[in-house]
């Protein structure tokens, strides 16, 4: 990992734990009014897009969703590919099961 980019990393760990939910921006912003955001769904569209927002953004996001536990650790793989990874196992074993 010669150079990260941070911005990127950042997100898709927001999109990656939105996907994850099943949450919508539209979505994001009316819980993110509940703890007293102002945030709509464009302007979160916006930062989400650009991936240039703040630490208290992503903060308010991550509890917003009642988020308790997520890896920060950025890896040679991207969060949302790690997700998906996730997903499709936890599947795999649904259907082992049935």
């Amino acid at each position: 990992m010669d150079h990260i980019d941070w911005n990127e990393q950042a997100k898709r760990l927001l999109k990656s734990e939105l996907v994850k939910r099943g949450v919508s921006n539209e979505e994001l912003a009316f819980l993110l009014k509940e703890f007293g955001g102002k945030e709509t769904k464009a302007s979160i569209d916006s930062k989400i897009s650009r991936g240039t927002f703040s630490a208290a953004f992503l903060l308010q996001c991550l509890n917003a969703l009642d988020c308790k536990d997520f890896d920060p650790i950025i890896k040679e793989y991207s969060v949302v590919e790690e997700s998906r990874a996730k997903y499709y196992r936890t599947k795999q074993i649904e259907q082992a099961s049935k």
